[in-house]
């Protein structure tokens, strides 16, 4: 199941503290979540439309 981008959004701010760039242990992480928000951004505009 894919999650909301909003869900996915919050993780991706929880990463990026204060507007910080992902720490290089988490960087991985944050790409992986930026392609899981491209996909449900995606998935809710289909679902819209």
């Amino acid at each position: 199941m894919i999650r909301s981008a909003e869900q996915v959004n919050e993780e991706i701010r929880a990463l990026l503290q204060d507007g910080a760039k992902p720490r290089p242990e988490d960087r991985d992480r944050y790409y992986r979540l930026v392609v899981e928000w491209a996909a449900a951004v995606r998935a809710e505009q289909e679902l819209a439309a």
